[in-house]
């Protein structure tokens, strides 16, 4: 028998039973959509941390202090201070691979124009801050060495700042805000740059030259926060970290068998990790989807059981008139492939709906992979033929004799 026979013979028994047909590949349709969607928001995810990371500098490498071992004990609280202004001289000086560096101290509190006020953090960088962490200027000027050196009392502002200490547009460019009762006069405010890969609003910040914070609010003039760098491109920032550890290493005196008092972290690495996490976490959630459809075979196969005791007569009465046995199994095969393949393609379009649908409402960065769509679609013509293959046997192996005595 031709094998449009056998569709068509598969085709009119779907047919008869449409509502237990498309019961039976509910499981297949719930499966694929979940796979699809599942994927689509993963994928989605990792590539929106990707660019938010770069978009903070791809080749930045952040230099934070670490607690101190000494005597084999971990010195911990105030140990947290082990950079200073000497390791920046000695990394400007050492260092050939970095092309920026800024030291980096910080503090927070309420920042107040007028009768307006904000909970904000100032951070005292040096002026090419801006660069290693790609930030522009919107209006005015940015700050420059002289001011450093005179710990001016100037500053930039990000656009939330902007936003909740002129709320009515006023140009903040030469206006005086207060600091923790410091005033600081106004030359540049930032483009805005958004919320950052961990949710942190990278607008909500005040930027002064690091001696000012230093000298009038932190009163904090030998220790650093941290110290950003920038590799001279993305393929050194490897063989910049290297230099960076060697150097503070030998300015801290290290002696070989010490721990760094110090972390170099690179966005490189910062993108690594959290792309492997954010995968682990996809590989997760789609096997949790793909159990759907394991069940939606289990499914298929049980249905297709029935359907051979339900037709044993029909199958018997066929093998009468000359119907062979790889006939019938081919006819109850096709059928199995056709709900799995009729699911999968249900469940793809809803996958799609369901991907868009979480965009659109939840806001939620996706990114559709044309492989998932193919993998799901050959994984529903397997499911089909793997479930559908033993009942299928089954039929084919029946007595024909005994099949039409079958009530």
């Amino acid at each position: 028998m031709g094998i449009s026979n056998l569709i068509k013979l598969a085709l009119r028994a779907l047919q008869r039973n449409k509502l237990r047909a498309f019961l039976t590949m509910l499981g297949i349709i719930i499966g694929v959509a979940a796979v699809i969607a599942m994927m689509a928001i993963g994928n989605g995810s990792k590539e929106s941390i990707r660019t938010s990371l770069s978009g903070m500098g791809s080749n930045m490498i952040n230099i934070m202090p670490q607690s101190n071992i000494s005597g084999g004990v971990r010195i911990g609280g105030s140990s947290f201070q082990s950079l200073t202004m000497s390791d920046v001289r000695a990394l400007q000086k050492n260092v050939t691979l970095i092309s920026d560096i800024s030291p980096v101290v910080q503090s927070s509190g309420q920042v107040i124009n007028g009768a307006n006020n904000w909970n904000t953090q100032i951070i005292g960088v040096a002026p090419s801050y801006l660069n290693i962490r790609q930030f522009t200027i919107k209006d005015g000027v940015n700050f420059d060495d002289k001011d450093v050196e005179t710990s001016a009392k100037v500053c930039l502002l990000g656009q939330t700042v902007v936003t909740n200490l002129f709320p009515n547009g006023e140009n903040p460019i030469g206006q005086f805000i207060r600091f923790k009762s410091t005033p600081f006069q106004v030359i540049g405010t930032l483009n805005s740059k958004g919320q950052s890969s961990f949710g942190q609003d990278q607008d909500d910040i005040i930027l002064a030259p690091y001696t000012t914070v230093q000298n009038r609010i932190t009163a904090q003039t030998i220790y650093l926060n941290s110290i950003y760098a920038s590799a001279v491109s993305e393929d050194e920032s490897d063989s910049a970290t290297t230099q960076i550890e060697n150097t503070l290493r030998q300015n801290h005196r290290l002696k070989e068998t010490d721990e760094d008092d110090f972390s170099v972290r690179t966005q490189a690495e910062l993108i690594s990790t959290i792309s492997s996490t954010s995968s682990m976490l996809t590989v997760l959630l789609t096997s949790v989807a793909a159990i759907s459809l394991l069940i939606g075979g289990i499914g298929i196969m049980n249905i297709m059981y029935v359907s051979v005791t339900e037709r044993t007569r029909e199958i018997g009465l066929r093998m009468a008139i000359g119907a062979r046995g790889i006939d019938i199994l081919m006819q109850f095969l096709i059928e199995a492939i056709i709900i799995s393949i009729t699911g999968g393609l249900i469940g793809v379009l809803l996958g799609l709906a369901a991907s868009f649908g979480i965009s659109y409402f939840a806001h939620w960065p996706i990114l559709i992979s044309e492989t998932s769509i193919v993998v799901s679609f050959l994984v529903c013509g397997i499911t089909g033929i793997f479930f559908g293959y033993y009942p299928a046997q089954k039929a084919a192996r029946l007595d024909p004799i005994e099949a039409l005595r079958y009530e």
